[in-house]
């Protein structure tokens, strides 16, 4: 069985909170549940925007945070990242592609595929084609072997008003290549800031809270300009993955006004 301890969005930042909320805070939480309760889990995947600037000082600041994760560490990337930079303070696996981060973990239980839907410049994603043919040929030495994926962008509308204009832009072309795949068993997707849970194209799918502040409900309405975080505490996941069986739970590590761990 493979236990993977899943978060998304930390938006990190070196100095200074993001829209009231203290990115240190809650990630030091985050990372203390997990030591206490979960330190027998084979990875953590962060799902994307792992800082809030895309600075060099908070990649820095947000690998020293890190550092005291018990977990061996599997990070991406999202709209908010620089891949340089990642690159520069991240050790990724040696499957990784060399301009994308973009990467597989081959476990007893499936092949864990981590993706990089992130185009440079905007808060949209993309999958370009050169992406596109590592997946299809990743997907095809997989054989019938059970395949997880994990993204940052949706490839598909959620019922998010705001959040559905920065998904995936080539997302349906996506889709179709993964229906060629009937071993992939799972989506888990960041990016949103809501738990939301169904299916696309037959294939089941997740979406994830972040460690650091949640996207209102889509009711009552809202835009950009009135947006303010929701009154909700932060998750992480707890993933179970056995014999082509899927768990996970959505699992809070912190008071939602304080950031201090529970």
């Amino acid at each position: 069985m493979e236990k993977i301890i899943w978060m998304s969005d930390p938006h990190f930042t070196a100095q200074g909170d993001v829209l009231g909320h203290d990115p240190r805070a809650r990630l030091d939480a985050a990372i203390a549940h997990v030591n206490a309760n979960h330190a027998d889990s084979d990875f953590c995947v962060i799902s994307g925007d792992m800082v809030n600037r895309g600075t060099r000082p908070d990649y820095l600041a947000v690998s020293e945070a890190l550092s005291a994760l018990q977990v061996p560490l599997l990070p991406m990337v999202g709209n908010h990242d620089d891949r340089p930079f990642f690159r520069e303070v991240f050790a990724l696996p040696d499957t990784s592609m060399a301009k994308f981060v973009q990467y597989s973990i081959d476990t007893p239980d499936g092949l864990i595929l981590c993706l990089d839907t992130q185009k440079t410049g905007a808060d949209a994603g993309d999958f370009c084609a050169t992406r596109s043919d590592w997946l299809r040929d990743t997907l095809q030495h997989a054989c019938d072997k059970p395949v997880y994926i994990f993204l940052h962008h949706p490839p598909m509308a959620l019922g998010l008003p705001m959040q559905d204009q920065s998904r995936m832009e080539n997302g349906p072309a996506f889709l179709d290549l993964l229906t060629m795949f009937p071993n992939i068993r799972h989506l888990f997707i960041g990016h949103v800031h809501r738990p939301v849970t169904g299916t696309v194209r037959g294939i089941p799918f997740a979406t994830m809270r972040s460690v650091l502040y949640q996207a209102p409900p889509p009711r009552p309405d809202w835009t950009w300009k009135t947006f303010i975080p929701a009154a909700e505490a932060p998750n992480l996941g707890i993933l179970m993955i056995k014999n082509g069986d899927v768990t996970l739970q959505y699992q809070q590590f912190c008071d939602y006004r304080t950031g201090v761990a529970d």
